[in-house]
């Protein structure tokens, strides 16, 4: 045939506990799983660069400002991206199991949904501390790519949104494809397209002075990742229960090409510091 690349069967639990008998009653089984890891990994990360990038003019937050939105990023990731899979991927099911919505240890979370409850979150917060929003959203959006690329890594690990047919030779056979075929190591792509590029792309911009026109920072974000997302999905098999859209499109690329658009908008309408004076 060709060649292929073993895939790296690592377990998805780091420590896994239990089940535990106490008199009449069983407790556990508890898993300490690399997917958890990877969030915690992407939030205390991002926030320790949120905090030095916050030092740096200009100045829109205080460092107690930075430590205190942890908590509000971390609701916003989690709820919203939760229920933006929820309601983006899998509706019919939920509807028919609600309990299932609050099964987080199963999987199922949406970056388009947890950008949405971040956003909220950074709107709701600023306007609490009387700070500028998109400046500060400037600040928090740079940290962005380090959680996804966590999140992809964790993807990997956990063997799961493997990637299409393909006969390249780095391809990989995911244990927990069915129909056990080669198939791109999309995580991969996305860990690198979505983490580090776009990382990379937005530290040259925070450099090159890009934060003193408060939003642009968060348009080139918006653009990149819906770039990034749209060609990733070119490679990346779509979720079994909703296939392709129309004309071969997947839903991630539906929720993305609108981030492009938004992104160039808020790129175009950033204006300097001293004309918003």
């Amino acid at each position: 045939m060709f060649f292929l690349i073993p895939y790296p069967a690592i377990n998805p639990d780091i420590v896994h506990f239990g089940p535990y008998a106490i008199g009449h009653w069983s407790v556990g089984p508890f898993a300490i799983r690399w997917y958890a890891l990877a969030y915690i990994a992407g939030l205390v990360i991002g926030w320790r660069y949120c905090l030095a990038l916050a030092k740096r003019p200009p100045l829109v937050a205080q460092v107690q400002d930075i430590d205190d939105f942890l908590v509000w990023a971390t609701l916003g990731v989690v709820l919203g991206g939760r229920i933006g899979y929820v309601l983006f991927y899998n509706l019919p099911y939920y509807l028919q199991n609600p309990i299932q919505v609050f099964y987080l240890w199963r999987g199922g979370m949406s970056f388009h949904g947890g950008a949405l409850g971040v956003t909220l979150a950074i709107l709701l917060f600023c306007r609490q501390r009387k700070i500028n929003f998109l400046a500060f959203a400037d600040i928090i959006i740079c940290a962005v790519p380090i959680g996804l690329f966590f999140g992809r890594i964790a993807n990997f690990i956990n063997g799961e949104l493997w990637g299409r047919v393909t006969n390249l030779p780095w391809a990989m056979i995911f244990p927990s494809d069915p129909e056990h075929l080669p198939r791109h190591p999309s995580q991969l792509y996305e860990a690198t397209l979505e983490g580090i590029v776009l990382f990379t792309v937005l530290w040259i911009c925070q450099h090159r002075g890009l934060r003193q026109r408060p939003g642009a920072t968060t348009g080139v974000f918006f653009m990149g990742y819906g770039i990034a997302r749209i060609i990733a999905e070119f490679f990346r098999q779509p979720d079994p229960q909703l296939g392709y859209l129309f004309w071969g499109i997947t839903m991630g690329q539906l929720l993305s090409a609108p981030l492009v658009i938004i992104g160039l908008w808020m790129l175009l309408r950033a204006k300097p510091l001293a004309a918003r004076a």
